[in-house]
Parts: C-alpha cells; sequence; structure tokens
C-alpha cells in the first residue's frame, strides 16, 4: 500500500510517500480502506517530536483520525461488518491514517452517517470531540456563554455550532476578517481577533463587564493568563492543545486572581479526549449520540473542507500549521 511515513521527526521534509506492507487486524482490530484521513495539529505535534502523550516510534505514520470501509477484522470483533463504512480513531503505535490501508481498535469506530461522504465524515472524530469537550468537560448549559478560539478552523468550526446546538451564546475567536465572518456565518454570536492586543477587553465589553462562563484555550501556557481573565466568576476555562509550543511561562498573577485571591469560584480543566474514551465511556457515547442526532436533523452540519491528495501530506500540514487553513483539512488517499 501507498503511505506517509517519517523515519525521522522535523519539519514538512520528513513526511515521505513510501510502499509499505499491508497492515492485518489484531484481536479487537479492524482494516480499514481509508477514504479520507483528517489532518490534525496532533499530527504535526507528532511530526516535530514535541511531547505526546503516546509514543511516536519510528519509523511511523502518522494520521489518528480516517473515515473509510471495513474490509478485514480481527478475532473478536463482532460488532462491525466487513463492507461497513465507519469513521474514528486510526492507528496502532506505528500504523497511523495517512495511508491507503489502516488498522483501528473497534472501540474506536463509529458508523457513518448514511449519505455523508468520506472527505466529511473524516472530521466526525474530531466533532465528537467538541461535542465531549463542550458537553462532558465544560458542562455548558443554555444561556451561558462560551468563548471559542480558533473558530473557523476544523475543531473550532464544529465547536461553534455544537455550542449553538446547546444553547449558549458563543463568543468566537479568529485571526483575520474572513475567518471572523465565517465564525459567524457557523453561528457565533460575535467574533473578535483574539490574537490583537486588548481581545480580552474586548470580550468584557461584549458581556457587559461580566465575563465568559466558558472560555476554551489552545494556544498553549503563555496564553492562558489571558484566558482566565475573560472568565465570569464561577466560569470554567477548558484547555485542551498548545499549538504555540507548552514552554512558555504561565502568567502567575492571573492565576493566583483566579484561584487563590479573589479566587472568584473558577475551575481550570485541562482536556484530553482520550481519558473521556477510556474512563469515561458513557458519558462520552451519550455527547456523540447527541451530535449524531444534531447530525441528523441538520442542526449542526459541520465546516467546509479542504481536500489534498495523499501525496501532498506535507502541504497538508503546512496550511494547518500556518494557521491559513478554513475549516477541516484531509488527505484522500
Amino acid at each position: 500500500m501507498r503511505a506517509i511515513q517519517m523515519s525521522e521527526t522535523g519539519p514538512l521534509e520528513v513526511l515521505q510517500l513510501v510502499e509499505l506492507p499491508d497492515p492485518q487486524p489484531g484481536p479487537g482490530e479492524v482494516l480499514i480502506r481509508v477514504e479520507a484521513a483528517g489532518v490534525n495539529f496532533m499530527d504535526i505535534m507528532r511530526r516535530k517530536g514535541l511531547p505526546f502523550d503516546v509514543p511516536t516510534p519510528l519509523p511511523f505514520v502518522p494520521g489518528g483520525e480516517v473515515a473509510g470501509t471495513v474490509v478485514a477484522l480481527g478475532e473478536g470483533v463482532t460488532d462491525l461488518a466487513v463492507g461497513a463504512r465507519v469513521f474514528g480513531q486510526s492507528g496502532r503505535l506505528a500504523d497511523g491514517g495517512y495511508a491507503e490501508l489502516a488498522v483501528a481498535g473497534a472501540g474506536g469506530l463509529f458508523p457513518a452517517p448514511a449519505g455523508l461522504e468520506s472527505e466529511r465524515a473524516a472530521g466526525l472524530f474530531v466533532a465528537t470531540t467538541a461535542a465531549v469537550m463542550l458537553i462532558g468537560a465544560a458542562r455548558l448549559s443554555p444561556g451561558e456563554t462560551v468563548f471559542v478560539p480558533a473558530a473557523a478552523g476544523g475543531l473550532g468550526s464544529w465547536t461553534v455550532q455544537i455550542a449553538k446546538a446547546l444553547g449558549a451564546t458563543v463568543i468566537a475567536g479568529a485571526g483575520n476578517e474572513e475567518k471572523r465572518r465565517i465564525a459567524v456565518e457557523l453561528g457565533a454570536d460575535h467574533a473578535v481577533d483574539y490574537h490583537a492586543p486588548g481581545w480580552a477587553d474586548e470580550i468584557r465589553r461584549l458581556t457587559g463587564g461580566r465575563g465568559v462562563d466558558v472560555a476554551l484555550e489552545l494556544i498553549g501556557p503563555g496564553h492562558l493568563g489571558e484566558t482566565l481573565s475573560v472568565l465570569a466568576p464561577f466560569g470554567r476555562a477548558v484547555t485542551y492543545g498548545y499549538v504555540s509550543g507548552h514552554d512558555s511561562p504561565i502568567d502567575s498573577t492571573a492565576m493566583k486572581l483566579s484561584l487563590f485571591n479573589p479566587a472568584p469560584g473558577h475551575e481550570l480543566i485541562g482536556f484530553n479526549v482520550g481519558y473521556w474514551y477510556s474512563g469515561r465511556p458513557q458519558e462520552t457515547g451519550a455527547a456523540a449520540a447527541r451530535l449524531m442526532s444534531w447530525l441528523a436533523d441538520g442542526t449542526v452540519t459541520g465546516p467546509r473542507v479542504t481536500s489534498f491528495p495523499l501525496a501532498e501530506a506535507a502541504a497538508a500540514q503546512d496550511l494547518l500549521e500556518r494557521g491559513t487553513n478554513i475549516g477541516k483539512v484531509v488527505l484522500v488517499p
């Protein structure tokens, strides 16, 4: 099979198109013919050799998110059938989804909604992540206000729509005028340039000085202080990434204000969807079911999709890494 493989960590050039033997499913696994693979920041992190919660053994095929058709079942798999269209998590430690074939644990796959093309289905695992983050981790309720950064990107677009489905007011963060316009088209009530000086003041102005009930944070430790500063009393900040790196220092003054003095009831929550799948499967499944119902009735539709051929994986990652993408980026073998 054709696959994108990296034999070392580093710049985009480490992503090489190669021929590899077809993988075979083990117990509890299935083999998928990949029809589309999502391109995500975790792929970039692992390519660069940044800290990650599971090892990245070399040589390595990236890609943790796929949509495709089941072509073989491993021992013990009874709840999926050959020929079923699925989406979800892909990959053993070294066999990811940037390939024509991928192995996946049966427990990390879901039936693809009927009639949904694979390029859109490849983003549904990220959509499920957004649903679990908002419903489970953030406990977002109707009538609350949430700040969503990177709101025109793949995860952010889903997050805006899911937050609106939950009955929240959404303040979107986006880095340029076009992305802010798109965030509003997705349903955001307001949009701000969260890279600009004074963005936190703008959020406080939009909320009448109160702040937001939930603020999502993905830039990194050095940005956390500003995110905490936009919280209303009893607000929740949820961290779910560090696209600028994780080595920048945390603003200790902001932490003291938020958690010690005056300590206005803030909660700081670190979110990793993998822990929710393994540690809280019932809550995770319930959030995914709500997402599927919203998809079925058109309440949420998802972002636009930009597709690249498998051989152009480096260009796809470059688009995401530079922050110039709008919506979801996928590879098509």
